[in-house]
C-alpha cells in the first residue's frame, strides 16, 4: 500500500483514549526506525511540529535535536516565543539559526508561489544538512507533515493539477541524505490537536494559531520585498492583538493578513498616498480540506482597519476576504 495513503480502516482520532493508542503505536514505530541514532526536528513552534517534538521526546528523549530556523518570514515575536517555550520551558535541545538574509536574498524577485515554496523548502533542507554536519550521529529528519499537506501536494486524479506543494512535501530535494520521520503524517489537523492534549502539551500550544511552513512568504504575495514584509508583520500583529481583545482568537480557526504587490491611491495628511491593501482572512475548519468564513462584527473590523491604516506605514486600505474553501484555498498562495 502507498505509505502516504491513509488506510480506509484508520479510525478518526476524536478521544484521548484513541489518541493514547496512536501515541503508543508511534512511539514504538519511532524507536524501531531510529534505534540509537539522533533525529533533527524542524521546530517552527506551531502545533504540528510541537506535537512531533513531544512525541519524539517521549520516544527517544535526548536523541532529539530541535532546530528553529528564523527565515525572516516569521510573525512578530515568533522566534522569541519559540525559544522561551521550548528551550526555557520544555528544556528541549534547541539550536537557533538566524538565516533571514540568506532566505530573503534567494527569494528576491521571485513571484511565482510554487517557486517560492520550493526555494524555501530546499533552503530549509540545506540549513538542516549544515546543522546536522556539526553534530555526530544525525541520521534522521523529523517533520510535522500532516495529511492535508500530502493531499494538496499530489495529483488526486489523472488530469487534475495538485492544489499546491508544501515545503515539507513538494520542496524536498531528491538527493537528501537524511531519512524522514513523520509520525503524524496521516492525521488531520483536528486529530493532531487531540494527540497534543493526550501528550500533555499546554492548551495554548495545542490550539495555537496555524502558521504555514513558508511563513509570511505565502502571505507577502508575489515577489517579496523587505518593506512590504515589514508592513505585513506589523498588520498581522495588530489583527492578532484585536482578535485576542474581543474573544475571537479561539473562536476562529485561522486568521491572518495577506498583502499583494499592488498599490492604490489614497489620502494621508491631506496628500496623495499610494499604499498596499491589507487583506484580512478569517476561516473555520476541522480538517483544513474545506473552510467557511467567520463573520467578524463590523465594529471589530472598523477598529482593526483604523489601527492598521494609521499605525502601519505603506498600507492605505483594508479588505476582508469572503471566499470559502473551495473555491479559495485557506492561504492565498
Amino acid at each position: 500500500m502507498d505509505q502516504n495513503k491513509r488506510p480506509d480502516s484508520m479510525e478518526r482520532i476524536t478521544t484521548l483514549a484513541l489518541a493514547q493508542t496512536f501515541i503508543d503505536e508511534q512511539v514504538k514505530a519511532v524507536q524501531e526506525q531510529v534505534g540509537d541514532k539522533k533525529v533533527l526536528l524542524a521546530l517552527s513552534g506551531g502545533v504540528d511540529s510541537s506535537v512531533v517534538a513531544a512525541l519524539l521526546i517521549k520516544a527517544i528523549g535526548k536523541q532529539l535535536v530541535c532546530v528553529h530556523v528564523n527565515h525572516g518570514l516569521m510573525r512578530k515575536g515568533e522566534s522569541e516565543n519559540v525559544i522561551e517555550v521550548f528551550k526555557n520551558g520544555l528544556d528541549a535541545n534547541l539550536i537557533y539559526v538566524d538565516a533571514t538574509d540568506r532566505f530573503l536574498d534567494l527569494l528576491a524577485g521571485v513571484s511565482d508561489p510554487e517557486k517560492k515554496r520550493k526555494i524555501i523548502g530546499a533552503e530549509f533542507i540545506k540549513v538542516f544538512d549544515e546543522e546536522s554536519a556539526k553534530l555526530d550521529g544525525i541520521s534522521f529528519l523529523a517533520q510535522g507533515t500532516i495529511y492535508p499537506d500530502i493531499l494538496e501536494s499530489i495529483k488526486q486524479a489523472k488530469g487534475k493539477k495538485a492544489v499546491k506543494s508544501h515545503h515539507n512535501v513538494g520542496g524536498l530535494p531528491e538527493d537528501m541524505e537524511m531519512q524522514l520521520v513523520e509520525p503524524i503524517k496521516l492525521l488531520f489537523k483536528d486529530e493532531v490537536r487531540v494527540v497534543g492534549e493526550a501528550l500533555g502539551l499546554p492548551h495554548a500550544m495545542v490550539y495555537r494559531q496555524p502558521f504555514p511552513g513558508p511563513g509570511l512568504g505565502v502571505r507577502c504575495l508575489g515577489a517579496i520585498t523587505r518593506d512590504r514584509l515589514h508592513a505585513l508583520r506589523e498588520a498581522d500583529a495588530i489583527l492578532r492583538e484585536e482578535f485576542d481583545n474581543c474573544g475571537l482568537a479561539e473562536k476562529v480557526w485561522q486568521y491572518f493578513v495577506a498583502i499583494p504587490d499592488v498599490k492604490s491611491v489614497g489620502v494621508k495628511d491631506e496628500s496623495r498616498y499610494e499604499g498596499w491593501p491589507a487583506i484580512i482572512r478569517a476561516v473555520n475548519t476541522t480538517d483544513a480540506m474545506t473552510a467557511t468564513i467567520e463573520e467578524i462584527p463590523y465594529p471589530v473590523l472598523h477598529k482593526i482597519t483604523a489601527r492598521i491604516t494609521n499605525e502601519v506605514d505603506g498600507i492605505n486600505r483594508v479588505l476582508f476576504d469572503l471566499t470559502p474553501k473551495p473555491t479559495g484555498t485557506i492561504e492565498w498562495e
